[in-house]
């Protein structure tokens, strides 16, 4: 059944009610959510300090704490969804409200209000931690902060719904998002800026999914980025985030494999 767009706000906020009671009962979820991207960001303040970053012509804090952003939203967003999915799948608790009211993008996008408001609520908390406590600038262009962090949480729901498509059960939802998670972290600039980079390598790690969101975060924040830069990375976000919302609408399973 082809996915319907019709959207309704209550019942999307009472599946994300819903979701947000059982992911506080959740002790591994919060966990992954809450403090994973603290532990990658001190990770990666101590792998950066590796790193000539006088090309990039940024500082070891300025570098960790763009790039934080990237982790929230793989842990918070991405790898917390996959799993929300799956189980709520074997549950067959998508099953059951496919046969309601409720379209198929509602059930979607409400079950993952929870992990969009904790992400929310981290990237607020970075960005006064960063200006507050060490001394990072002021964001220079919110409106390019915006865009990347709201693209980014647009297609890391869509990437979480079509990769739960290869988890056959709650236990193998983990070891699917390894990939992207990897991939991203390596080269989508959280810890390597592209900057410092070889220049071909640079160019193919700009069309990784998570690449433009990072770039329009730290260019929002640190400022730099020209309108020819900042056009190419929302245009290349806005192709990832069609063709996963496409795959979703072609290979999403709302039920368990038999």
């Amino acid at each position: 059944m082809a996915m319907s767009m019709s959207m309704s706000v209550p019942r999307m906020l009472s599946l994300g009610r819903a979701e947000l009671t059982l992911l506080g009962r959740n002790k591994m979820a919060l966990y992954v959510s809450l403090l994973m991207p603290v532990f990658m960001v001190w990770a990666m303040r101590r792998a950066i300090g590796q790193f000539d970053l006088g090309k990039a012509g940024m500082s070891v804090n300025e570098v960790a704490l763009t790039g934080a952003f990237g982790y929230i939203l793989l842990f918070a967003v991405y790898q917390n969804l996959v799993s929300a999915y799956v189980t709520r799948r074997e549950e067959l608790v998508l099953k059951r409200l496919r046969t309601g009211e409720t379209s198929d993008a509602e059930i979607l996008t409400g079950t993952a209000l929870p992990s969009v408001a904790v992400a929310l609520a981290q990237c607020v908390l970075l960005v006064v931690a960063g200006v507050s406590w060490l001394d990072l600038r002021a964001v220079e262009r919110p409106d390019l902060m915006a865009a990347g962090l709201l693209l980014g949480l647009a297609m890391s729901i869509a990437l979480a719904a079509v990769t739960t498509s290869w988890a056959k059960t709650v236990e193998s939802a983990q070891l699917v998002t390894s990939p992207l998670m990897l991939i991203s972290v390596l080269g989508s600039g959280l810890m390597v800026p592209l900057e410092v980079m070889p220049d071909t390598m640079a160019d193919v790690c700009k069309l990784l999914p998570l690449t433009p969101v990072v770039q329009l975060v730290r260019g929002g924040w640190l400022g730099g980025m020209d309108a020819h830069d900042a056009v190419g990375a929302i245009i290349t976000g806005i192709a990832w985030t069609i063709i996963a919302g496409y795959s979703t609408r072609r290979w999403f399973r709302w039920e368990p494999r038999r």
